[in-house]
């Protein structure tokens, strides 16, 4: 049981010090706020979902932390905070289905896009509230059709299936040593 713990806790710190330096240092990066693309931003977060709910969530809270170190606006760092949802919400969903899910196209492409439309409704979310003025700190003079609707929640939807299909070539290059990891976590 020992061992098991260790080797969790150690996943975990790993994934969440990547998600941390992701934002810091990753060159390519898109702000246009209040909308903001880093490539491979949420791969650690995927990564974490498909082990386990706890991973997820505290990898979730790392990447958070990255964007706030990274000097992001604080809408950004929100935004990255709400990550949370999605991340609990797809690592319950994978938690007995990880492996028929990844070894699907279609299977895994569905549950990327229906993992996308969640994510992005939680950052759609935390953007309303600052545009339409629930939390102070931000002035946005795009309609919110645009600055809110196709920014944030199209372009999260389009960057979080990216993110997923990068994650998902990732652990199945790594074959089955992830899954036997995946197993002891």
């Amino acid at each position: 049981m020992k061992k098991n713990s260790t080797l969790r806790l150690t996943t975990t710190a790993l994934l969440t010090a990547i998600a941390i330096a992701i934002p810091m240092v990753m060159p390519i990066k898109v702000l246009i706020e209040p909308a903001s693309f880093t490539l491979a931003s949420h791969v650690p977060i995927f990564f974490a979902m498909f082990f386990s709910p706890a991973v997820a969530v505290s990898v979730s809270i790392g990447s958070a932390v990255g964007f706030l170190l990274a000097g992001f606006p604080i809408i950004i760092t929100l935004r990255a905070l709400s990550h949370v949802v999605f991340a609990l919400i797809g690592a319950l969903y994978l938690r007995n289905r990880r492996e028929s899910l990844l070894a699907s196209p279609m299977k895994s492409q569905f549950f990327s896009f229906w993992i996308g439309l969640i994510h992005a409704m939680a950052e759609v979310t935390v953007v309303s509230l600052f545009f339409f003025g629930l939390i102070p700190g931000a002035d946005y003079q795009d309609g919110f059709f645009y600055a809110v609707f196709l920014l944030v929640g199209v372009g999260t939807v389009i960057h979080s299936m990216v993110d997923f299909f990068l994650a998902q070539v990732v652990w199945k290059s790594l074959g089955r040593r992830m899954t036997r990891l995946a197993k002891q976590i």
